[in-house]
């Protein structure tokens, strides 16, 4: 009986998977019908199907399904059917997480629909899959000089401003201020220069994701990413011990431009100096 049992799930086994088979190609079979039919959301649907049921013809299908991919999103999106297409691309991304064709297409949607600051995310995620992307590079350059103020570039060229803040810095953390909160970081120059002058702990907010992942990328590059912690969070929304475990002893910022009345920045301070920095006994 035992082999008698073993026989019949075996036979089961087999009669699935010659099902498994004859699915996949048949419905390989109906999208590549679909595709010359220009039937592209129904081909998009077949090839979602074949790569759940057979992962491993992931990259022998790709660029087929990349291409029903995209023009069936470019029909969801002269039809305004925005939700159906971000669902589309979620989706694909799913299968193919580290695809930098379809985040940068991604990417250029969420420009398109004015999402800047999300399609600057895929852009950027593009160009670190593949640096020698020249689509995605453009991409980012493009949405980067919407998204990073040109007062960014004036600061950073600004060699007096620059060293009066490292000497202020620097007189402050000697005097005993041990840890510090930049607020508005961008590119993190201020986090930096605290670090430099023997802060124990630095903290670092900036709301916009873009200079968020800008200043990731530079502290990186200056190997001090284990030495500062970089939140993408607005200062107000910063709790203890949640994102910083203790109050600071020095709040920096440079947000002093449109900010003053955009961004909030007196509110900024005013919810540093009453929740985030120490008070003077």
């Amino acid at each position: 009986m035992p082999n008698s049992n073993a026989k019949i799930h075996c036979n089961q086994r087999g009669g699935q998977e010659a099902g498994r088979r004859e699915l996949v190609s048949r419905s390989l079979q109906s999208a590549q019908h679909c595709l010359e039919e220009q039937d592209f959301g129904t081909a998009y649907a077949h090839y979602l199907l074949v790569l759940n049921l057979a992962p491993e013809l992931k990259t022998s299908v790709k660029e087929t399904f990349q291409f029903s991919l995209f023009k069936w999103a470019e029909e969801l999106d002269s039809l305004a059917r925005t939700q159906d297409l971000f669902n589309c691309y979620e989706q694909a991304l799913e299968l193919y997480p580290n695809d930098e064709v379809i985040c940068n297409s991604m990417g250029e949607h969420l420009f398109r629909m004015g999402f800047r600051d999300e399609a600057a995310g895929y852009f950027h995620k593009a160009v670190k899959l593949n640096p020698d992307f020249a689509d995605a590079k453009e991409n980012f350059y493009r949405v980067a000089n919407w998204l990073v103020e040109r007062w960014h570039f004036i600061m950073l060229n600004d060699t007096k401003r620059n060293l009066t803040y490292l000497k202020a810095i620097e007189n402050a953390v000697r005097s005993g201020c041990k840890s510090v909160l930049d607020i508005g970081t961008g590119t993190g120059i201020l986090s930096m220069f605290a670090k430099k002058a023997g802060a124990s702990f630095v903290y670092a907010c900036e709301l916009s994701k873009t200079m968020y992942e800008l200043a990731r990328d530079v502290i990186a590059a200056n190997n001090m990413e284990r030495e500062i912690k970089l939140l993408h969070l607005k200062s107000l929304d910063i709790e203890i011990p949640k994102h910083i475990p203790e109050r600071v002893s020095l709040v920096v910022t440079e947000t002093v431009d449109a900010g003053l009345f955009g961004e909030g920045i007196v509110e900024s301070l005013i919810h540093a100096w009453e929740h985030l920095l120490l008070q003077p006994k």
